[in-house]
């Protein structure tokens, strides 16, 4: 899967939940590797604010992000548009300390950017897929949020509260869903008996029946009515009937869609597209963004996953198919098969067996594979994407030019499996190609190293 960017730039107009401020939002093209950031262009200078979870400043009703003294707030709902639909890198311009609230959900940026569409770019997508159990939870509210292996991205959101309209409620979201009918259209939520300590707070001075959800399950007290009419504009009616207020009722359980909603926006902090399923019960800001944390941590350790590797598939090269492109032969090819090929990176396989030949005398009586064997059968796996890239037809070979920053971090002995994922670093350039190789065993790295090597087409 390619980076993709929006096709051209989509303007927003709106109320600030929170602040009140008439703001004005701008979705920008980005290049690649850009991902999310804000520009807060009433800021001189207009400063940049990355959008990771480690910049979460407070999780307060909405997400803020805040870098020194600058900040954005109610961000979760263009980034859960975004991250949806499959936007990479998208500079998102505001004029004002917080996003406008819309429509109180991502609907209006969803038809906004269906409507322009978007354009594939030149990098490919890094996705981080979940390969082990992970959990966060808080024991004062009950939030939990698990996160498990799945072959796709999916979410499914429990909720409960004490209330008699909204005891239990699910929602559910995977690649078979359609996130513009089933989840952009879910409005943010708010009980009657949560406006009051609300507006004492300084939040929700934009909120309006257009941009949210209210729902009456206590019956107010004539102190309580007549101290909401203080806060609330003039002609505002009280509300004197118990259920929600204003239901959309094109969808059914709204709170939870809009949860769900909120969790895709709050883990897209987390920097990258992820491949697995997210369980969550009770969520709110505050959960999420301890997920996206962890994620956070986990993608900054390591420089790239190891491959996910399944003996079960057909290899998309098999070794009869890299004889075709490589000249190399036994005892010398160090490649088995290749298991995923792109525009710029390749994964390839190499079952190490006991009887490979090296072993015999490196070393008898400790059976080590040869670390220049390592980097050769990664040069090998290199050369197969570049030759696989020449077209039929044209024939031609791959040379050493240079190796760097060669590090040998585990030794590979017999039984193991390694799995090479090279990535091209820039485009090639008159014939030369210039790659970073990695080699693993299982999730461990053995080998790294980078590659400048020089195309030749043979006589």
């Amino acid at each position: 899967m390619q980076q993709q960017t929006l096709n051209e730039a989509l303007r927003f107009e709106g109320i600030g939940l929170h602040t009140g401020l008439s703001i004005t939002m701008t979705l920008q093209p980005a290049p690649i590797n850009t991902g999310y950031q804000f520009r807060r262009t009433d800021i001189e200078n207009s400063p940049l604010i990355p959008a990771f979870a480690e910049l979460v400043a407070s999780t307060d009703r909405s997400t803020t992000l805040k870098k020194g003294e600058l900040a954005v707030s109610t961000i979760e709902h263009t980034l859960s548009a975004l991250y949806a639909l499959g936007v990479d890198n998208c500079i998102i311009e505001v004029n004002a300390p917080e996003c406008p609230i819309l429509t109180g959900n991502s609907l209006p940026i969803v038809e906004a950017i269906q409507r322009v569409g978007l354009t594939e770019q030149s990098a490919e997508r890094e996705y981080y897929v979940v390969k082990k159990r992970m959990e966060v939870s808080d024991p004062e509210t009950g939030s939990r949020i698990i996160l498990l292996p799945d072959e796709e991205f999916g979410v499914d959101v429990h909720i409960s509260y004490p209330s008699h309209f909204l005891v239990n409620q699910f929602a559910s979201y995977d690649e078979h869903i359609n996130y513009a009918t089933e989840i952009a259209p879910a409005r943010s939520f708010v009980f009657v008996r949560e406006i009051l300590p609300l507006l004492e707070k300084g939040l929700i001075q934009g909120g309006q029946l257009s941009n949210a959800l209210v729902i009456n399950d206590t019956e107010l007290t004539d102190s309580e009515k007549a101290q909401l009419k203080e806060h609330l504009p003039v002609g505002t009616e009280i509300p004197v009937t118990l259920g929600a207020i204003n239901p959309n009722n094109t969808i059914s359980g709204e709170p939870a869609r809009h949860k769900l909603l909120d969790v895709i926006g709050d883990l897209a902090l987390s920097g990258k597209f992820l491949r697995g399923r997210v369980l969550a019960y009770s969520p709110g800001h505050s959960i999420n963004n301890q997920m996206a944390r962890l994620l956070r941590k986990e993608i900054k350790q390591i420089e790239a996953q190891a491959p996910v590797y399944d003996p079960d598939r057909t290899p998309i090269m098999d070794t009869n198919r890299i004889k075709e492109l490589l000249p190399h032969r036994y005892p010398f090819l160090l490649v088995d098969k290749i298991i995923e090929i792109g525009s710029s990176s390749i994964v390839g396989v190499k079952s190490v067996s006991g009887n490979e030949p090296f072993f015999v005398g490196h070393f008898p009586n400790e059976p080590v594979m040869p670390g220049v064997l390592i980097v050769e059968a990664m040069a090998q796996t290199g050369g197969l994407l570049v030759l696989n890239s020449m077209g039929e037809g044209v024939d031609c070979s791959t040379y050493f030019l240079k190796i760097n920053n060669v590090k040998f971090r585990q030794k590979v002995v017999p039984g193991d499996t390694l799995v090479f994922r090279l990535r091209m670093i820039s485009e090639i350039v008159r014939g030369i190609a210039n790659m970073r190789g990695l080699a693993y065993v299982g999730e461990k790295l053995v080998c790294e190293a980078e590659f400048m090597a020089q195309i030749v087409k043979n006589n």
